[in-house]
């Protein structure tokens, strides 16, 4: 289920199970302070594109997929803050805003949907005092569920609309491999398993394929991809800026 990352306890969401569950908001985003980086679809390549590089990650060509660079160094998220706190002003990607709720896979050989809503019980907000329920007195769903299956099930219909469109980029040949080299005080950090759009092979394009590109909207996706990549300096100001307050904080402890 590589869909529940930061999920610590997923189970399925159970009318029965969960019939007197509520859920108060969410105080914080910390539990993707681990994370530096998430898939993205290609919807929000416009909105993320102002704020965060979006490359294309995997071991091979073939597993790549559109993610948002959030850190430069392992289990860290550059966005968040030490009280939890996303950066104001600063897109939030759907992958992390549909926690605590996911979209997974059922096992091969369930009955039913080919999808079902999984909660991750770790997830602090859930009681059964406080907050909204999940399920009303009658056992259908509350309006607050209503809403997050909703999301779920749009989210779903981009990640589909997302891998047509890597299909498309591999079809076309306009992945290459990037490696990301930066040196910050005589320290060099490299970022591997990186593809990026082709700009001479996208100007390359014959007839055909241009206008389909067109007509569906893939070349807005890539051009925000391509514009977005000027935001790996912003990152990596924004590690220059977290490491000068390490420094300060040990300074302090000596």
């Amino acid at each position: 289920m590589a869909e529940v990352l930061f999920y610590e306890r997923p189970v399925p969401l159970n009318r029965n199970q969960h019939k007197d569950l509520r859920i108060k908001p969410m105080p914080n985003l910390k539990f993707a302070g681990t994370a530096h980086s998430v898939p993205l679809t290609g919807v929000e390549f416009p909105a993320a594109a102002r704020d965060l590089p979006i490359l294309f990650g995997g071991n091979t060509l073939e597993e790549a997929g559109p993610m948002a660079l959030l850190g430069l160094r392992q289990n860290e998220n550059l966005f968040i803050g030490a009280d939890g706190f996303w950066e104001q002003n600063i897109y939030i990607p759907a992958f992390i805003r549909r926690y605590p709720f996911v979209l997974a896979e059922k096992p091969a050989g369930q009955e039913g949907d080919d999808f079902t809503v999984f909660l991750d019980e770790a997830y602090e907000g859930f009681n059964t005092a406080e907050g909204d329920r999940l399920f009303k007195e009658d056992g259908t769903d509350s309006e607050m569920l209503t809403n997050a299956v909703r999301f779920l099930g749009e989210f779903q219909q981009h990640v589909t609309r997302t891998q047509w469109f890597m299909e498309q980029l591999r079809k076309h040949d306009l992945l290459e491999p990037r490696n990301i080299r930066l040196e910050k005080d005589g320290k060099a950090i490299n970022l591997n398993g990186l593809f990026v759009v082709n700009e001479d092979k996208l100007r390359q394009l014959d007839e055909k394929t241009t206008f389909e590109f067109a007509r569906e909207g893939v070349f807005g996706w890539i051009y925000a991809h391509l514009l977005s990549l000027a935001n790996i300096d912003r990152v990596s100001q924004r590690l220059s800026q977290r490491e000068q307050v390490e420094e300060a904080s040990a300074a302090v402890k000596n």
